[in-house]
């Protein structure tokens, strides 16, 4: 393993803003950072313009905090900022192998299993043909992300949100929530447990489009959970961890129950200076990166 860097240290920034009508609605938001022991909150702030109770519930295997409200007609707009600073668990991928299905630890297991957006199982002989020789390992898994980079195009409004890792398979396009569940089936189609993890899009193409959330994939290899960008969209160095789940429909950043029209988006994520005064932008590395064990 490399030596330890300095922290990372990230600023980020959302705001969204709804109108909600007649008769109220229940929002289930999922915009706060994680907390894990290599990403620590260093300060937040959350505030909404409705008055109402804001509650609260940490999912204590992804760290999702999904926080729950019930708003009332008119206008709601939710801002949230953190700083943030994380420290990357960082290994040679050739020294990281995959584990045998029988060491598995048991919260690991359902992400071997097909979801619903994430059809594994029709994808098993395709996923075997291509990568089922391949040596074991971490760089199996960085094959099977290389793969779908060069054979998804990355296209915004290609895809809806029933679009499956099939759909994208045939389609050859996305964007990166199809990425990822084209890479998730690939990996659990050859045995490698695999999860659905959201950020933030740090380092994207400006011409790609204003500040967004990001959906990148997480593979369970050597004890851990591994970062992979299949959209190539982004820089994994400088992902802001939020939730986890087996696919897009256990991650959502905000889900609303009741008559509710979306205004507008805004989100920001930026380097800031660490306790030592030095600022360490995130930058793209050959080394396999993780943030969480669990």
């Amino acid at each position: 393993m490399n030596a330890p860097d300095a922290p990372v240290r990230l600023r980020y920034e959302v705001d969204l803003s709804y109108q909600v009508n007649a008769g109220g609605a229940d929002f289930i938001f999922n915009v706060q950072a994680a907390r894990t022991p290599r990403q620590q909150v260093l300060w937040e702030s959350l505030t909404t313009t409705q008055f109402v109770p804001l509650n609260e519930y940490c999912d204590a295997q992804s760290g999702g905090r999904f926080l729950r409200l019930h708003a009332h007609p008119g206008e709601l707009v939710l801002r949230y900022a953190a700083l943030l600073d994380i420290q990357h668990h960082r290994q040679h991928p050739a020294d990281v192998p995959e584990i045998p299905i029988a060491s598995l630890p048991g919260p690991v297991l359902p992400f071997l299993y097909p979801s619903r957006y994430c059809e594994s199982d029709k994808l098993n002989a395709f996923a075997m043909q291509q990568f089922g020789t391949l040596p074991q390992g971490y760089l199996r898994v960085q094959a099977i992300c290389d793969w779908v980079q060069r054979n998804v195009r990355f296209e915004s409004g290609s895809s809806s949100g029933t679009t499956g890792a099939c759909d994208t398979l045939a389609q050859g396009r996305g964007v990166c929530r199809d990425c990822a569940h084209l890479m998730i089936a690939l990996c659990r189609a050859v045995n490698i447990p695999a999860r659905f993890t959201t950020g933030l899009d740090f380092g994207a193409d400006p011409a790609l489009g204003p500040t967004d959330f990001h959906a990148y994939v997480e593979a369970y290899l050597g004890g851990r959970w591994y970062m992979f960008d299949p959209s190539g969209t982004a820089i994994p160095m400088g992902f802001v961890r939020l939730t986890s789940g087996r696919d897009a429909a256990d991650s959502a950043y905000a889900s609303i129950f009741g008559d509710v029209a979306p205004f507008a988006m805004a989100l920001g994520i930026r380097a800031e200076s660490g306790v030592d005064g030095v600022l360490r932008e995130p930058y793209r590395t050959p080394d396999a990166l993780s943030t969480t064990d669990v």
